[in-house]
């Protein structure tokens, strides 16, 4: 089975920083791409940045240009991918889920291209 595990959400005051963690693991054969989503309560889930295999990063628009700076990257070798966030604001509080794009054993016996997401990881931003 495959498995997404993130950490490193948390209570943090405006102006601060975390950095997420999302650690893939299972029979896994080809990595496409990783992202991170968020979601804040009841906002649909928006993608806030991604990174593929050859180390191309993607900012949403809404998360570019904005005064908390996101930052992804990936250890290829550990399967995971970071997230880092600076000066955060409250307005950055929410769930924040890492997705798995990869060609993997997701049914016993069987490797195909899916995506698979994590349980998710609670930032909290308070003013």
């Amino acid at each position: 089975q495959v498995r997404l595990v993130e950490s490193g959400g948390g209570l943090v005051q405006a102006g601060g920083s975390l950095r997420l963690s999302c650690a893939a693991s299972g029979r896994i054969f080809v990595i496409y791409a990783m992202a991170w989503y968020r979601q804040a309560p009841g906002k649909p889930r928006d993608l806030v940045a991604s990174i593929t295999s050859d180390n191309r990063t993607s900012y949403d628009d809404s998360v570019s240009g904005r005064f908390t700076i996101f930052s992804i990257s990936r250890d290829s070798a550990k399967n995971t991918v970071y997230l880092q966030m600076d000066s955060l604001k409250p307005e950055d509080t929410a769930v924040y889920y890492c997705a798995l794009d990869a060609h993997a054993e997701y049914v016993s016996g069987a490797y195909h291209r899916d995506t698979r997401w994590g349980q998710g990881t609670q930032v909290t931003v308070s003013s």
